[in-house]
C-alpha cells in the first residue's frame, strides 16, 4: 500500500531535519537518535537520498535555464546575421561571433582547455615520500591500479 500523503510529508520533513544536521557536522548516530532513524546507516541513506534528489531538481531547474539562454543567444545571432553577412558590418559580425562562443560554452561543444598544475618557478610538482605514500593509499582505496614502489623511484623522469 503506498504512503499517505502525510506519511510522505512527515518522511520529507524527516530527511530535511537528518540533512541539516549532517551539514552542522553531526555524526550518523547522533542524526539517527535525534530524527528517529533505526540506525546510523539509515540516517545516512536518507541524506544521501535526499541529496540526489537535491542534485536532480537543480539539474532540472539548470537545463531550463541553459535552454532559455540558448534561445536568447539564436535569437540575439538572428537579428545581427543579415547585416554581418550581407553588409559585412564588424560589430554585427562581433555580436554574432560572442553567440556562437556563448552558445558553445552553454552546449559544451567548446574545445577543452589544457590544464597543467606546475611546481615553483613552473617545474614539476614535487612529491615527498609521505605525499607519495598518501597519493598511493588515495588511489588503492578507489581500487585504481598502482605501479609498484621500484616503479615510482623513476616516475615523472621521463628523460625530457
Amino acid at each position: 500500500m503506498p504512503a499517505s500523503k502525510a506519511q510522505r510529508a512527515a518522511a520529507a520533513e524527516k530527511r530535511k531535519k537528518a540533512v541539516a544536521l549532517a551539514l552542522a557536522g553531526m555524526d550518523w548516530q547522533s542524526i539517527a537518535d535525534q530524527t528517529g532513524y533505526a540506525s546510523p546507516g539509515a540516517a545516512c541513506t536518507a541524506v544521501n537520498e535526499a541529496l540526489k534528489v537535491n542534485l536532480r531538481e537543480q539539474s532540472e531547474v539548470v537545463e531550463e535555464l541553459r535552454a532559455v539562454e540558448i534561445a536568447r543567444y539564436d535569437r540575439l545571432q538572428a537579428a545581427f546575421w543579415p547585416k554581418a553577412i550581407t553588409q559585412q558590418d564588424p560589430k554585427a559580425a562581433e555580436v554574432v561571433l560572442k553567440c556562437i562562443a556563448g552558445r558553445n560554452k552553454l552546449t559544451g561543444t567548446e574545445a577543452p582547455l589544457r590544464t597543467e598544475l606546475t611546481g615553483p618557478g613552473g617545474g614539476p610538482v614535487a612529491l615527498t615520500g609521505v605525499q607519495m605514500d598518501e597519493f598511493e593509499a588515495i588511489l588503492a582505496a578507489g581500487e585504481v591500479s598502482t605501479s609498484t614502489a621500484a616503479d615510482s623511484e623513476g616516475a615523472g623522469d621521463d628523460g625530457d
